[in-house]
């Protein structure tokens, strides 16, 4: 009976076992969505790519691109799809309607420390909310052109000339 004692298992190696088990295929679950996400409507987690060697100052090049992938939060890293467009002096902004209501501008303005992803190259950033209002109309007239490019049916493109609707939010982008 003392041999068959040694043998097994106790109860709380058991739950180790199970325990260590569960949190590696979490991680593995974790990180095969953050490979594949953020997709269309689906948030995902860690952005994945190269990492910019150097600070960017003219982000024209975020006009080449139709969305940008902004990764927020630190424990548990939070990205999604978005608007992002430059304005003709190089500045960055991302944009959102009705951003109270969504997650990633909730974390940014608490903590605007990011990552965004263009084109597989991670850039780190600072998103800071816009206040200003002759700033966020800079953003909105970027924005504008930008989507006279990049429209589709879920992202449309107002017309050149449509002012900017108050629900209309935009976070100017720094890299770092």
């Amino acid at each position: 009976m003392s041999e068959l004692k040694k043998k097994s298992l106790t109860r709380g190696q058991l739950g180790a076992i199970v325990g260590a088990v569960a949190a590696s295929l979490l991680v593995t679950a974790f990180l095969g969505w953050s490979i594949t996400c953020p997709c269309d409507f689906t948030p995902g987690g860690l952005l994945f790519g190269d990492r910019a060697g150097e600070e960017i100052a003219d982000w024209s090049f975020a006009n080449d691109v139709s969305l940008c992938q902004i990764q927020v939060g630190g424990l548990l890293p939070y990205s999604v799809n978005l608007n992002c467009m430059a304005t003709s002096s190089g500045g960055l902004y991302l944009s959102c309607s009705v951003c109270d209501t969504k997650r990633w501008a909730g974390v940014v303005v608490g903590n605007d420390r990011a990552r965004m992803r263009l084109d597989g190259t991670v850039y780190p950033v600072t998103a800071t909310r816009v206040m200003d209002p002759d700033e966020l109309d800079r953003a909105w007239v970027a924005r504008v052109a930008k989507l006279q490019a990049y429209s589709t049916p879920i992202n449309p493109a107002p017309p050149v000339g449509t002012p900017r609707p108050n629900h209309w939010w935009s976070f100017r982008v720094v890299s770092r």
